[in-house]
């Protein structure tokens, strides 16, 4: 994405939103390339490209003689049932099947719905250079120095004002910068956890979770979690009744893989539960700025009252995926993390964290995550209307808050590693459901990554995975 993005993107975002909120609906014409060419003061060929763009991913279609029209969607597809893992600690492996899908996600050659590693094109990453240009020649000894913990003030002065966006008051000097949100993750469990002990999380959750869970040694314990509205605090509240859980790692707002996002009250128990037992809460917020819905949603940070949330974000997502830029707010664990920050290795990119804080200081952050979120909205879109058409009968999938992550839930008689496998051989890969739980559950489910521009190649893709998963549910011919 470039700074500004082209006029013809413009127009088609605006009637992409009208068609979003229900002003055109399904079936509903709109306007002829002539007037709407008049009345936006554009050229004809401006209202083609946006229209063609809109036809692309699947939002309107051509009528021989008769104009564009708002295309009527499949029936909606129902939602996932909220997970039930098992209620016991188990050891973690997921490596080796996560190796194998990012290994894939690597190839170009492959269409990738497994990573969710958003497209470069979709990032300010001119802009971004011509900063870190200006910033070298400006500061011509920031190469030279060490980055040490807590790391670059300006950076953390700007991640503290953004933060007051999510209901959050938090003073700079407490903010420590690391080297993405897996590091941050990765950090937080060290500072309060040891060997052997458990850890409470969604299931589904992040496999990159998992993995560091195994690595350190730790045991998960899986709680239901709901597709819209996230982790089921009842049944975390008998968890801790029952278990001696050390910490708990959630992601309030805008789960992977299932998108959910909590309400605010929900956010504010979760929060008093944890703190009531003394157990600290592992916020990853890497998300939260991708959320559809405005105004942007609070963190459960918000609502703590004792220091006993780690909140920790990441700019991978949003502004610029290769920098690899983060931060941790560590609650009363502050002089530990800035300790293990030092030790891990020992610092950050000084000139890397200026040109972030540049960026959010200069006004286009918000601008940029306003693109995104109207681009990753159609593609969810697109790829539903797909689903609904291609899929097995009985599919379900999830309807996220936000970003570009779909989990998707076939008939039980569909293996997703078989599919996986299939898929592969195709060009084509995803994330089976295995890889999101500690327990070898969801067999029958995949994640399906949406962070690539909408393309015809994408959408023919996404039509094979259905071809495959009816093949192996047994629909051969139910769906072409």
């Amino acid at each position: 994405m470039l700074e500004t993005a082209p006029l013809y993107h413009r127009l088609a975002d605006e009637i992409h939103e009208m068609i979003r909120v229900g002003t055109l609906r399904a079936g509903d014409r709109v306007p002829s390339v002539r007037r709407l060419s008049q009345q936006q003061k554009v050229s004809v060929s401006t209202v083609l490209q946006a229209y063609q763009r809109l036809e692309d991913i699947g939002l309107i279609e051509a009528r021989p003689q008769s104009g564009y029209f708002v295309k009527r969607s499949p029936p909606p597809v129902r939602e996932p049932a909220p997970s039930r893992p098992p209620r016991r600690a188990l050891a973690v492996e997921v490596n080796e099947l996560a190796d194998v899908v990012m290994a894939a996600a690597q190839d170009p050659s492959i269409v990738g719905f497994g990573a969710a590693c958003p497209a470069p094109e979709l990032f300010p990453l001119e802009r971004m250079r011509r900063v870190l240009n200006t910033l070298a020649r400006r500061d011509r000894e920031a190469l030279g120095r060490y980055g040490l913990p807590p790391g670059t003030e300006r950076l953390r002065r700007a991640v503290a004002r953004r933060a007051l966006e999510w209901g959050c008051r938090i003073d700079h000097r407490d903010l420590v910068t690391i080297t993405g949100c897996m590091e941050a993750i990765n950090l937080c469990l060290r500072a309060v956890t040891q060997p052997g002990d458990l850890v409470a999380l969604e299931s589904p959750t992040y496999y990159g979770f998992l993995q560091i869970l195994q690595t350190l040694g730790l045991r998960a314990l899986e709680i239901p979690t709901h597709p819209r509205s996230g982790i089921s605090l009842e049944a975390l509240e008998l968890a801790l009744a029952e278990h001696p859980v050390k910490a708990a790692l959630v992601m309030p707002n805008v789960s992977n893989p299932i998108g959910a996002s909590m309400s605010d009250a929900a956010k504010k128990r979760l929060v008093e539960l944890l703190a009531e037992k003394e157990v600290p809460l592992i916020e990853d917020h890497i998300y939260a700025d991708l959320q559809f819905a405005a105004p942007a949603p609070r963190a459960a940070k918000a609502f703590d009252r004792t220091a006993n949330v780690m909140l920790c974000g990441s700019f991978s997502k949003t502004l610029s995926p290769g920098l690899k830029v983060g931060w941790i707010e560590p609650g009363r664990w502050r002089d530990r993390i800035r300790m293990l920050k030092f030790v891990a290795s020992g610092g950050q990119n000084e000139l890397v964290e200026l040109a972030i804080a540049e960026l959010l200081e200069s006004g286009g952050y918000e601008r940029s995550l306003r693109q995104l979120r109207r681009r990753f909205a159609s593609h969810v879109e697109a790829a539903h209307a797909v689903i609904g058409e291609s899929f097995p009968r009985g599919t379900r999938v999830t309807r996220p808050a936000g970003a570009y992550i779909l989990w998707v839930e076939f008939p039980k008689s569909c293996d997703a590693l078989q599919l996986f496998e299939r898929l592969l051989e195709r060009g084509i890969t995803v994330a089976p459901g295995p890889m999101f739980s500690a327990t070898q559950r969801y067999r029958n489910c995949i994640r399906v990554s949406l962070g690539q521009p909408w393309s015809e190649r994408h959408e023919r893709a996404l039509r094979e995975v259905g071809r495959v998963a009816c093949e192996l549910s047994g629909e051969r011919a139910a769906k072409a």
